[in-house]
């Protein structure tokens, strides 16, 4: 129950700062303050940085093999976009090549942050 709990919130984390850092770059988009170009790069890169750094965070908490757990949370948040997706009905090559980029992101991010955790000496 406890290993859920801590997917829940990252996802959750996840899908918060996504949604209010697009809505900021949108409303800049809208009033012609960054051109489509950029808005498309920020889009992304939103996106990958949140991911990496949920990823390092998860990785932190994890005991051991750091990967799994972002392994996981990739595969969580890869059924919550499939999800979405099969709603809208539109399923394309760049859904699968944006899933791949949600899983390497995770995986990396949590590698990163079990391998940045501090070991405690006895």
């Amino acid at each position: 129950m406890k290993s859920i709990k801590k997917y829940l919130t990252t996802l959750l984390s996840i899908l918060l700062s996504v949604l209010l850092i697009t809505l900021i770059l949108t409303t800049f988009y809208y009033y012609d303050l960054i051109s489509t170009d950029t808005y498309k790069f920020l889009k992304i890169g939103t996106l990958l940085i949140t991911l990496l750094l949920n990823g390092v965070v998860i990785g932190k908490n994890s005991i051991k093999n750091g990967y799994l757990d972002g392994i996981k949370l990739g595969l969580l948040l890869i059924i919550f976009c499939t999800l979405v997706t099969i709603m809208n009905k539109s399923i394309s090559i760049k859904l699968i090549l944006y899933n791949i980029i949600i899983l390497i992101t995770t995986t990396f991010g949590s590698i990163i942050g079990i391998n940045t955790k501090k070991i405690e000496k006895d």
